[in-house]
């Protein structure tokens, strides 16, 4: 029942409800893909706590019990602190979030720990994060120094050091962290694929996010590719997921997976790395792209230029999704504008009915 009004609140306040909230089939998304049945889960930006909630619901599905895991977060929002607290406090979930709110960059409260599984859903390029003043932080150690105009690979970099030596992450992006060439992010996007850290990304459809009309991703990072005793070597491959026509409205301006999209998506992504493998690419949809394919892409990460699709048709298609979405903005404005007409209009008349009288 909480999670339900957060998610009606986050609806209601638009903008401002993704900076507490996001879309509980995102987050199964992400914990149907990394799987976080044993170990130590760490959300850097954790909201109101949403990851753990779903992390907590898949363990126990699965035959899990609650000690199996240890939870740990931050967030830099005192509210949103607060709201992730109580959140899990009423489920009964304990939960190291610090001792206070906190900028995850320049206070790092875990700055010590590695953990096994990190959910994530960044808010979408920070510019004024003060990236300037971390330039020789030990979290870039390896890497270029992420640019102190966008903090979108400053998030990834951090999550990458506190994974553990086989640890995994599913992290939501926005869309040009995947292909952007600006400010030396192209450099560490090669860099992380040349580290053999990309797993799988995943290009998610729009108006899934209350919060943000930006097209987005799904980032899978793996620190051990090299194969276990039942996940094989993938080490110079990449798995490449479209699932742009994935989903349904569930309201005139919110997508929402279903439960067959999400075990689509899992599916597709657990058949590829295991080794009883049944996956095969699929044109349109799904592709395993060697670091060949990857390098004459000059390191884009964009799924559609390894699937099938046409850039051509991808343009086409981002155009119409987002003017259906600024011509369903424009439709909701509208409704509201008449509304408040209507209600000064009753006021306005209500008070010279009043002056009439006196």
């Amino acid at each position: 029942m909480y999670e339900y009004f957060l998610g009606q609140f986050a609806d209601a306040e638009g903008k401002r409800g993704g900076q507490f909230y996001t879309p509980r089939s995102v987050v199964r998304t992400l914990v149907e893909l990394i799987e976080p049945l044993e170990g130590r889960i760490y959300d850097p930006c954790c909201g109101s706590g949403g990851m753990f909630v779903q992390s907590v619901r898949f363990l126990e599905s699965h035959g899990g019990k609650l000690s199996d895991v240890s939870i740990f977060g931050q967030e830099s929002n005192p509210t949103t602190w607060r709201l992730g607290r109580m959140n899990l406090a009423i489920r009964g979930i304990s939960a190291d979030l610090g001792e206070k709110h906190a900028d995850t960059f320049h206070n790092d409260l875990h700055r010590n720990e590695k953990f096994d599984y990190v959910l994530a859903n960044p808010p979408f390029n920070i510019s004024d994060w003060s990236g300037e003043l971390l330039e020789d932080d030990i979290r870039w150690k390896g890497y270029n120094s992420p640019s102190s105009s966008n903090a979108n690979f400053a998030w990834i970099l951090h999550i990458v050091h506190h994974l553990t030596e086989t640890g995994s992450a599913a992290v939501v992006m926005a869309n040009g962290s995947m292909s952007s060439m600006t400010n030396g992010e192209g450099d560490i996007r090669q860099q992380l694929v040349e580290n053999n850290l990309v797993d799988c990304m995943v290009a998610l459809p729009n108006q899934l996010f209350y919060n943000t009309q930006i097209p987005v991703c799904i980032w899978v990072l793996a620190k051990h590719r090299k194969g276990t005793e039942s996940l094989r070597d993938r080490s110079g491959e990449v798995l490449f997921i479209d699932a742009r026509n994935m989903g349904h409205m569930e309201t005139r301006t919110h997508k929402v997976f279903t439960e067959e999209d999400i075990e689509k998506i899992g599916e597709t992504y657990h058949s590829w790395r295991s080794k009883d493998r049944s996956y095969e690419d699929v044109a349109g949809f799904c592709n395993a792209a060697s670091m060949k394919d990857i390098e004459q892409h000059n390191f884009v990460l964009t799924p559609g230029r390894y699937v099938g699709a046409a850039e051509a048709d991808e343009l086409r298609q981002d155009f119409q999704e987002v003017l259906k979405i600024h011509i369903a903005d424009w439709e909701h404005l509208q409704c509201s504008s008449n509304k408040l007409d209507a209600k000064i209009n009753n006021i306005l008349n209500n008070l010279s009915k009043m002056e009439q009288h006196q």
